[in-house]
């Protein structure tokens, strides 16, 4: 509920109180999608701190920021110098404004994964610039676009006939779930207005909790069991949800990427250790072919020529015994055929005890890794143990030689073949059927692949910005304007005996985009 208008009625308030009068100094990110801006009044120092990564958008307002001396870079110069009038929340909106001395406005439009700062210069009713660049829809919102007026009474209720999200679109995830585990699908009319009512007084209370989940942790004004972090200051909870979020969560992702990635190794090596012991097994369980080439040199004299079966005494095992033998090739000659495999054999054994003790060396080695891993509490642990082990050489190793470059868009993760031989490789082994394919129209050029994810179309930015990338790595690259087509996986084969790269598409359509590369 960090981005709910509900959270904000009371966030802006608190906001206003503590930079109204400040002048802004400095605005600028070090990372990829952050807003800082820094204001003054007097001694006193207060930061914006606005993270607008699809993943995690949130907002903190620190009093200390230490600014790094490298991979920053300034922003929105205008801003540079101007006083903070006063902080305006957007009526039943995800948005709040921020007027400033000259007439310039700022608006942070907190919509989930399409989180923007936009700025409209004084006197303009669209914006100029954008933090992010790459949500071009954002250039059409107007100042006065935003704003709703929901009519909150029995009788609309009533008209919605109780539908809670049509009645009031700015409730969130969280607040429709606590009316859906009261009850509230299968109550009467009555009953789900009374609901709502208990419902909006909570959302009125300005009590804030931090709880996690298995999802990670969200902030909530409902009353929770166990919270992490429960506060009255909206801007404290904000700070304190921030350093769960990108600091808390960041490194329980990254924990847990170590922690999957020994556990797949020890979860394969456990499958080979097992699969190496059935096949020694086996082979010791066989009689030697040694010994029947033995049986057959011994007894030469009672083999006649040309013969493919043949009944002789094994005198290892004290018993009669069938052995074949291959057309066209005499009895010595099987033998020594026999006694080269046994030859062989010896070396297949002794070359399976030693992968076996590789691999068992390997898994305890694992193990005591991911004990040590486990007992990990924070980024400083975790990165010495990643230069302990060489583990982070390892892994962009690793990634260097996949065919393919790895980009992420919104969200969205989206791969671009490396060569002709790489795009045959990328889209055999790499892409699923749901994946978006894209291509440079008519030219030769990478493959391009937005990554399918479960219940989520692909956005129309995602989809121009992989379109960019597509035309920018391929013989379009200098043209001001290129054709790429695109089209799910499903619709691309790859035809026996074709060039490298070469691909046949079912059906596909075209988008246009300037070529543009990485931004990074």
């Amino acid at each position: 509920m960090h981005l709910n208008y509900h959270f904000l009625k009371f966030l802006c308030p608190a906001i206003e109180n503590k930079l109204i009068g400040f002048e802004i100094s400095t605005c600028f990110s070090q990372n990829k999608d952050e807003l800082i801006i820094g204001c003054t009044l007097g001694d006193q120092e207060s930061y914006i701190r606005a993270n607008f990564l699809p993943s995690i958008s949130c907002l903190s307002f620190p009093d200390e920021f230490k600014r790094g001396k490298k991979n920053t870079v300034s922003l929105f110069p205008e801003l540079i110098g101007q006083t903070i009038l006063s902080f305006e929340l957007i009526q039943f909106e995800r948005a709040f404004k921020v007027h400033l001395s000259s007439g310039d406005t700022l608006l942070f439009k907190l919509h989930g994964t399409r989180s923007n700062m936009l700025y409209f210069p004084s006197g303009q009713n669209t914006p100029s610039k954008l933090s992010r660049n790459e949500l071009k829809d954002d250039y059409q919102i107007t100042l006065d676009s935003l704003s709703k007026d929901l009519e909150l009474s029995y009788d609309n209720f009533i008209l919605h006939e109780g539908n809670a999200s049509r009645f009031i679109p700015t409730l969130g995830k969280v607040p429709r779930e606590w009316l859906k585990s009261h009850g509230y699908i299968e109550a009467s009319i009555s009953e789900k207005w009374s609901l709502m009512q208990t419902l909006l007084d909570m959302l009125e209370s300005p009590l804030f909790s931090i709880v996690r989940n298995h999802d990670g942790h969200y902030l909530t004004l409902l009353p929770s069991e166990q919270p992490v972090f429960t506060s009255a200051d909206p801007i404290a909870s904000c700070n304190e949800l921030f350093k769960y979020l990108v600091v808390v969560q960041a490194f329980e992702k990254e924990k847990n990427h170590w922690i999957k990635y020994f556990e797949d190794i020890s979860k394969k090596s456990r499958a080979y250790i097992h699969k190496t012991e059935e096949k020694l097994n086996l082979l010791e369980n066989e009689t030697s072919p040694s010994q029947i080439a033995d049986v057959i040199m011994a007894n030469l004299h009672q083999i006649p020529k040309g013969i493919e079966s043949v009944e002789l005494f094994n005198f290892y095992t004290q018993r009669d015994q069938t052995i074949k033998l291959k057309r066209g090739v005499s009895p010595q000659k099987s033998a020594e055929n026999l006694y080269r495999k046994s030859k062989n054999r010896k070396i297949e054994l002794d070359q399976l005890y030693q992968n076996l003790s590789d691999k068992e060396a390997l898994l305890e080695d694992v193990q005591y890794k991911l004990n040590e891993l486990r007992e990990i509490l924070n980024f400083k642990e975790l990165r010495a143990f990643l230069k302990d082990h060489n583990l982070i050489n390892q892994q962009k190793e690793k990634q260097e030689q996949t065919p393919f470059k790895r980009f992420e868009i919104e969200g969205f993760e989206v791969l671009v073949g490396k060569s002709a031989k790489a795009n045959d490789e990328m889209l055999r082994y790499f892409a699923w059927k749901e994946d978006l394919w894209l291509h440079a129209k008519d030219v030769s050029g990478s493959h391009v692949i937005i990554k399918y994810k479960s219940g989520l179309n692909i956005p129309k930015p995602v989809l121009e910005r992989a379109a960019e990338l597509a035309a920018y790595y391929s013989k379009s690259k200098n043209d001001s304007l290129a054709s790429v087509m695109y089209t799910p996986v499903k619709f691309v084969r790859k035809v026996k005996g074709s060039a490298p790269g070469a691909v046949m598409v079912d059906r596909e359509q075209v988008i246009m985009v300037t070529p543009s590369g990485p931004r990074d």
